[in-house]
Protein backbone atom coordinates (compact mmCIF):
# COMPACT_ATOMS: atom_id res chain seq x y z
CA UNK A 1 0.00 0.00 0.00
CA UNK A 2 1.41 3.38 -1.03
CA UNK A 3 0.53 6.21 1.35
CA UNK A 4 1.25 9.94 1.03
CA UNK A 5 0.90 11.98 4.22
CA UNK A 6 0.06 15.58 3.35
CA UNK A 7 1.91 17.84 5.80
CA UNK A 8 0.63 21.42 5.95
CA UNK A 9 2.63 24.14 7.67
CA UNK A 10 1.82 24.36 11.38
CA UNK A 11 0.42 20.84 11.59
CA UNK A 12 -0.25 18.99 14.87
CA UNK A 13 3.03 17.36 15.94
CA UNK A 14 1.49 14.30 17.58
CA UNK A 15 -0.81 13.61 14.63
CA UNK A 16 2.05 13.41 12.15
CA UNK A 17 4.22 11.37 14.51
CA UNK A 18 1.41 8.93 15.32
CA UNK A 19 0.78 8.18 11.64
CA UNK A 20 4.46 7.74 10.79
CA UNK A 21 5.18 5.60 13.84
CA UNK A 22 2.19 3.33 13.22
CA UNK A 23 3.21 2.60 9.62
CA UNK A 24 6.90 2.20 10.50
CA UNK A 25 6.00 -0.20 13.31
CA UNK A 26 3.91 -2.20 10.85
CA UNK A 27 6.84 -2.43 8.43
CA UNK A 28 9.28 -3.40 11.21
CA UNK A 29 7.00 -6.14 12.51
CA UNK A 30 6.29 -7.43 9.00
CA UNK A 31 10.04 -7.61 8.30
CA UNK A 32 10.57 -9.74 11.41
CA UNK A 33 7.79 -12.11 10.44
CA UNK A 34 8.86 -12.32 6.77
CA UNK A 35 12.61 -11.56 6.46
CA UNK A 36 13.69 -10.35 3.05
CA UNK A 37 10.23 -9.10 2.09
CA UNK A 38 10.05 -5.37 1.37
CA UNK A 39 7.91 -2.95 3.37
CA UNK A 40 4.19 -3.46 3.03
CA UNK A 41 3.55 0.23 3.49
CA UNK A 42 5.42 2.68 1.26
CA UNK A 43 5.00 5.95 3.18
CA UNK A 44 6.12 9.40 2.07
CA UNK A 45 5.47 12.84 3.53
CA UNK A 46 4.58 15.49 0.96
CA UNK A 47 4.07 19.21 1.34
CA UNK A 48 2.64 22.15 -0.56
CA UNK A 49 5.64 24.23 0.53
CA UNK A 50 9.33 23.43 0.57
CA UNK A 51 9.68 24.48 4.18
CA UNK A 52 7.06 22.85 6.42
CA UNK A 53 7.17 23.13 10.18
CA UNK A 54 5.00 21.61 12.87
CA UNK A 55 2.97 23.67 15.30
CA UNK A 56 5.87 23.33 17.75
CA UNK A 57 8.30 24.64 15.13
CA UNK A 58 10.05 21.40 14.17
CA UNK A 59 11.08 21.19 10.52
CA UNK A 60 9.41 18.42 8.51
CA UNK A 61 11.38 16.96 5.55
CA UNK A 62 8.84 16.79 2.73
CA UNK A 63 8.73 15.85 -0.92
CA UNK A 64 7.04 18.39 -3.21
CA UNK A 65 3.40 17.46 -3.67
CA UNK A 66 3.78 18.36 -7.34
CA UNK A 67 6.24 15.46 -7.73
CA UNK A 68 4.14 12.95 -5.74
CA UNK A 69 3.82 9.54 -7.32
CA UNK A 70 0.23 8.35 -7.42
CA UNK A 71 -0.50 6.79 -4.00
CA UNK A 72 -3.29 4.49 -2.95
CA UNK A 73 -4.18 6.87 -0.11
CA UNK A 74 -3.51 10.50 0.76
CA UNK A 75 -3.77 11.07 4.51
CA UNK A 76 -4.37 14.55 5.94
CA UNK A 77 -3.24 14.95 9.57
CA UNK A 78 -4.62 17.74 11.72
CA UNK A 79 -3.49 21.34 11.40
CA UNK A 80 -2.31 22.83 14.68
CA UNK A 81 -5.22 25.32 14.70
CA UNK A 82 -7.44 23.89 17.43
CA UNK A 83 -10.13 26.59 17.78
CA UNK A 84 -12.41 28.29 15.23
CA UNK A 85 -10.67 31.65 15.47
CA UNK A 86 -7.42 29.96 14.42
CA UNK A 87 -8.84 27.39 12.02
CA UNK A 88 -11.03 29.54 9.78
CA UNK A 89 -8.19 31.88 8.68
CA UNK A 90 -5.94 28.84 8.15
CA UNK A 91 -8.46 27.27 5.76
CA UNK A 92 -8.13 30.38 3.55
CA UNK A 93 -4.33 30.22 3.43
CA UNK A 94 -2.76 29.67 0.01
CA UNK A 95 -1.11 26.37 0.93
CA UNK A 96 -4.42 25.05 2.31
CA UNK A 97 -6.28 26.09 -0.86
CA UNK A 98 -3.60 24.42 -2.99
CA UNK A 99 -3.84 21.29 -0.82
CA UNK A 100 -7.59 21.12 -1.42
CA UNK A 101 -7.00 21.35 -5.16
CA UNK A 102 -4.48 18.51 -4.89
CA UNK A 103 -7.04 16.38 -3.03
CA UNK A 104 -9.68 17.00 -5.70
CA UNK A 105 -7.30 16.21 -8.55
CA UNK A 106 -5.97 13.08 -6.85
CA UNK A 107 -9.44 11.84 -6.00
CA UNK A 108 -10.51 12.32 -9.62
CA UNK A 109 -7.53 10.13 -10.53
CA UNK A 110 -8.80 7.32 -8.28
CA UNK A 111 -6.78 8.08 -5.14
CA UNK A 112 -8.56 7.50 -1.82
CA UNK A 113 -8.38 10.20 0.86
CA UNK A 114 -8.32 9.96 4.66
CA UNK A 115 -8.20 12.68 7.30
CA UNK A 116 -7.99 12.78 11.07
CA UNK A 117 -9.10 15.24 13.72
CA UNK A 118 -9.06 18.83 12.39
CA UNK A 119 -7.65 17.51 9.11
CA UNK A 120 -11.26 16.54 8.36
CA UNK A 121 -11.98 20.26 7.88
CA UNK A 122 -9.41 20.42 5.07
CA UNK A 123 -11.09 17.47 3.35
CA UNK A 124 -14.60 18.86 3.89
CA UNK A 125 -13.56 22.33 2.71
CA UNK A 126 -12.45 20.77 -0.58
CA UNK A 127 -16.06 19.72 -1.22
CA UNK A 128 -15.14 16.06 -1.56
CA UNK A 129 -17.11 14.97 1.49
CA UNK A 130 -20.42 16.38 0.25
CA UNK A 131 -22.98 13.59 0.40
CA UNK A 132 -20.61 11.36 2.42
CA UNK A 133 -20.68 10.21 6.03
CA UNK A 134 -17.89 11.58 8.22
CA UNK A 135 -16.72 12.25 11.73
CA UNK A 136 -14.55 15.04 13.11
CA UNK A 137 -12.96 16.17 16.33
CA UNK A 138 -15.80 16.36 18.84
CA UNK A 139 -15.31 19.91 20.13
CA UNK A 140 -15.54 21.41 16.62
CA UNK A 141 -18.56 19.35 15.58
CA UNK A 142 -21.00 22.33 15.80
CA UNK A 143 -18.76 24.41 13.49
CA UNK A 144 -18.32 21.46 11.09
CA UNK A 145 -22.06 20.85 10.98
CA UNK A 146 -22.78 24.53 10.30
CA UNK A 147 -20.04 24.97 7.68
CA UNK A 148 -20.58 21.70 5.80
CA UNK A 149 -24.33 20.95 5.88
CA UNK A 150 -24.05 18.53 2.94
CA UNK A 151 -21.80 16.18 4.92
CA UNK A 152 -23.59 13.55 7.01
CA UNK A 153 -21.72 14.10 10.28
CA UNK A 154 -21.65 11.53 13.08
CA UNK A 155 -19.25 13.06 15.58
CA UNK A 156 -19.81 10.29 18.14
CA UNK A 157 -17.88 7.75 16.03
CA UNK A 158 -14.10 7.49 16.07
CA UNK A 159 -13.56 6.22 12.51
CA UNK A 160 -16.04 6.56 9.62
CA UNK A 161 -15.27 5.01 6.22
CA UNK A 162 -17.52 6.26 3.44
CA UNK A 163 -17.00 5.53 -0.24
CA UNK A 164 -13.37 6.31 -1.11
CA UNK A 165 -12.89 8.37 2.06
CA UNK A 166 -12.18 7.70 5.70
CA UNK A 167 -12.30 10.22 8.55
CA UNK A 168 -11.27 9.90 12.18
CA UNK A 169 -12.05 11.83 15.37
CA UNK A 170 -10.10 13.88 17.86
CA UNK A 171 -6.31 14.03 18.36
CA UNK A 172 -5.37 10.39 18.98
CA UNK A 173 -7.85 9.42 16.28
CA UNK A 174 -4.73 9.62 14.09
CA UNK A 175 -3.73 6.25 15.54
CA UNK A 176 -7.22 4.83 15.01
CA UNK A 177 -7.09 5.99 11.40
CA UNK A 178 -3.64 4.45 10.88
CA UNK A 179 -4.83 1.14 12.32
CA UNK A 180 -7.91 1.22 10.07
CA UNK A 181 -5.66 1.72 7.04
CA UNK A 182 -3.34 -1.08 8.19
CA UNK A 183 -6.36 -3.31 8.58
CA UNK A 184 -7.30 -2.77 4.92
CA UNK A 185 -4.00 -4.41 3.93
CA UNK A 186 -3.58 -6.92 6.75
CA UNK A 187 -5.86 -7.38 9.77
CA UNK A 188 -3.15 -9.49 11.42
CA UNK A 189 -0.54 -6.74 11.11
CA UNK A 190 -3.03 -4.14 12.37
CA UNK A 191 -3.80 -6.26 15.43
CA UNK A 192 -0.11 -6.74 16.28
CA UNK A 193 0.66 -3.04 15.83
CA UNK A 194 -2.23 -2.17 18.15
CA UNK A 195 -0.75 -4.46 20.81
CA UNK A 196 2.77 -3.05 20.42
CA UNK A 197 1.50 0.53 20.67
CA UNK A 198 -1.02 -0.28 23.42
CA UNK A 199 -3.96 1.11 21.45
CA UNK A 200 -7.30 0.07 22.93
CA UNK A 201 -10.39 -0.31 20.78
CA UNK A 202 -12.43 2.89 20.99
CA UNK A 203 -15.14 3.01 18.34
CA UNK A 204 -16.78 6.06 19.91
CA UNK A 205 -15.73 9.55 21.00
CA UNK A 206 -18.84 9.85 23.15
CA UNK A 207 -17.07 8.97 26.38
CA UNK A 208 -14.68 11.90 25.92
CA UNK A 209 -17.09 14.64 24.89
CA UNK A 210 -17.82 17.56 27.22
CA UNK A 211 -21.47 18.46 26.58
CA UNK A 212 -21.33 22.01 27.97
CA UNK A 213 -18.41 22.82 25.65
CA UNK A 214 -20.56 21.89 22.64
CA UNK A 215 -23.46 23.96 24.01
CA UNK A 216 -21.40 27.16 24.05
CA UNK A 217 -21.58 27.29 20.27
CA UNK A 218 -25.04 28.89 20.52
CA UNK A 219 -26.58 31.13 23.27
CA UNK A 220 -29.98 29.38 23.24
CA UNK A 221 -28.39 25.94 23.37
CA UNK A 222 -26.16 27.09 26.23
CA UNK A 223 -29.22 28.30 28.17
CA UNK A 224 -30.96 24.99 27.51
CA UNK A 225 -27.88 23.16 28.82
CA UNK A 226 -28.01 25.12 32.10
CA UNK A 227 -31.76 24.50 32.39
CA UNK A 228 -31.32 20.78 31.78
CA UNK A 229 -28.50 20.31 34.30
CA UNK A 230 -30.78 21.54 37.06
CA UNK A 231 -33.48 19.01 36.17
CA UNK A 232 -31.68 15.75 35.42
CA UNK A 233 -33.53 13.91 38.19
CA UNK A 234 -36.95 15.28 37.22
CA UNK A 235 -37.25 14.02 33.66
CA UNK A 236 -37.46 15.82 30.34
CA UNK A 237 -40.23 18.01 28.95
CA UNK A 238 -39.68 19.97 25.74
CA UNK A 239 -42.69 22.17 26.53
CA UNK A 240 -41.32 23.03 29.97
CA UNK A 241 -37.89 23.76 28.54
CA UNK A 242 -39.25 26.06 25.84
CA UNK A 243 -41.47 27.91 28.31
CA UNK A 244 -38.59 28.41 30.75
CA UNK A 245 -36.34 29.72 27.97
CA UNK A 246 -39.04 31.99 26.50
CA UNK A 247 -38.95 30.37 23.09
CA UNK A 248 -41.10 27.99 21.06
CA UNK A 249 -40.66 24.22 21.09
CA UNK A 250 -40.07 24.34 17.33
CA UNK A 251 -37.30 26.94 17.63
CA UNK A 252 -35.63 25.07 20.48
CA UNK A 253 -35.78 21.76 18.63
CA UNK A 254 -34.44 23.30 15.42
CA UNK A 255 -31.55 25.17 17.09
CA UNK A 256 -30.35 22.18 19.11
CA UNK A 257 -30.48 19.89 16.10
CA UNK A 258 -28.64 22.47 13.95
CA UNK A 259 -25.85 22.99 16.50
CA UNK A 260 -25.52 19.54 18.05
CA UNK A 261 -26.97 17.24 15.40
CA UNK A 262 -29.34 15.62 17.89
CA UNK A 263 -32.71 16.19 19.52
CA UNK A 264 -33.15 18.04 22.83
CA UNK A 265 -34.08 14.73 24.48
CA UNK A 266 -30.92 13.03 23.18
CA UNK A 267 -28.78 15.91 24.49
CA UNK A 268 -30.61 15.73 27.83
CA UNK A 269 -29.65 12.05 27.98
CA UNK A 270 -26.02 12.98 27.18
CA UNK A 271 -26.02 15.23 30.25
CA UNK A 272 -27.47 12.42 32.36
CA UNK A 273 -24.72 10.07 31.15
CA UNK A 274 -22.03 12.64 31.86
CA UNK A 275 -23.33 13.18 35.40
CA UNK A 276 -23.65 9.44 36.04
CA UNK A 277 -20.06 8.82 34.91
CA UNK A 278 -18.84 11.65 37.13
CA UNK A 279 -20.60 10.13 40.15
CA UNK A 280 -19.31 6.66 39.35
CA UNK A 281 -15.74 7.90 39.24
CA UNK A 282 -15.79 10.36 42.13
CA UNK A 283 -18.30 9.09 44.70
CA UNK A 284 -19.10 6.01 46.78
CA UNK A 285 -22.74 5.96 45.71
CA UNK A 286 -24.04 2.64 44.45
CA UNK A 287 -25.56 2.31 40.98
CA UNK A 288 -29.16 2.48 42.26
CA UNK A 289 -28.56 5.79 44.02
CA UNK A 290 -26.75 7.22 41.00
CA UNK A 291 -29.62 6.16 38.75
CA UNK A 292 -32.04 8.08 40.99
CA UNK A 293 -29.74 11.12 40.95
CA UNK A 294 -29.92 11.33 37.15
CA UNK A 295 -33.59 10.48 36.75
CA UNK A 296 -33.71 6.73 36.01
CA UNK A 297 -35.99 4.34 37.81
CA UNK A 298 -33.35 1.71 38.52
CA UNK A 299 -29.69 0.80 38.13
CA UNK A 300 -30.36 -1.75 35.39
CA UNK A 301 -31.72 0.95 33.08
CA UNK A 302 -28.68 3.12 33.71
CA UNK A 303 -26.30 0.20 33.15
CA UNK A 304 -27.91 -0.49 29.77
CA UNK A 305 -27.72 3.18 28.76
CA UNK A 306 -24.04 3.48 29.72
CA UNK A 307 -23.16 0.35 27.79
CA UNK A 308 -25.09 1.51 24.72
CA UNK A 309 -23.79 5.10 24.75
CA UNK A 310 -20.18 4.56 25.85
CA UNK A 311 -19.44 0.93 25.05
CA UNK A 312 -18.32 0.44 28.66
CA UNK A 313 -19.98 -0.95 31.74
CA UNK A 314 -20.08 0.21 35.34
CA UNK A 315 -17.02 -1.81 36.38
CA UNK A 316 -14.90 -0.31 33.60
CA UNK A 317 -16.08 3.20 34.43
CA UNK A 318 -15.39 2.74 38.13
CA UNK A 319 -11.84 1.72 37.24
CA UNK A 320 -9.45 1.71 40.17
CA UNK A 321 -12.15 2.63 42.69
CA UNK A 322 -13.88 -0.71 42.10
CA UNK A 323 -10.56 -2.55 42.39
CA UNK A 324 -10.33 -1.16 45.88
CA UNK A 325 -13.63 -2.74 46.87
CA UNK A 326 -16.19 -0.04 46.08
CA UNK A 327 -19.84 -1.00 45.93
CA UNK A 328 -21.29 -1.10 42.43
Amino acid sequence: MKISILALDGLFDTGLAALIDAFKTANDLSARQQPGVGPRFDVSVVGMRRDVRTGFGLRVPVKPASAMERPDWIVVPAPGAKMPEQLLPALARRDFVDAMALLRESHADGVKVAAACIGTFVLAESGLLNGQEATTTWWLAPLFRQRYPQVRLDSSRMVVPSGRFCTAGAAMGHLDLALWLLNQASPDVAAVVARYLLVDARPSQAAYMIPDHLARADPLVERFERWARGRLAEGFSLDAAAESLATSTRTLQRRIEAVLGKSPLSYFQDLRVERAVHLLQTSRLDIERIAAEVGYVDGATLRTLLRRRLGRGVRELRGKREAGGETV
